[in-house]
């Protein structure tokens, strides 16, 4: 689950696009790289996100300038629907 791209369903960063970065129980550590830097990732609940297919590979994260270019480039191409 590591490196897979998230998007919060909840709380104030609801529409946000993010990385898992380590797993836990329910809860999973996301970072954007910009509010959420890799040194203080957000703990958040597994219910509160939607999981994409998109994966991104350790060097895609490997620092925050790196992890914002491949979130926006993600962002670039991919839509979202809320679930109802």
């Amino acid at each position: 689950m590591i490196g897979k791209i998230v998007c919060s369903k909840a709380g104030r960063d609801k529409g946000y696009f993010m990385v898992v970065v380590k797993n836990e129980d329910d809860f999973v550590f996301v970072c954007d790289g910009k509010e959420r830097p890799l040194e203080r990732p957000k703990k958040k609940n597994i219910k509160h996100l939607q999981f994409t297919n998109t994966v991104l590979s350790e060097d895609s994260f490997k620092t925050n300038k790196h992890l914002k270019k491949a979130l926006a480039v993600y962002k670039s191409t991919a839509t979202f629907k809320e679930e109802p």
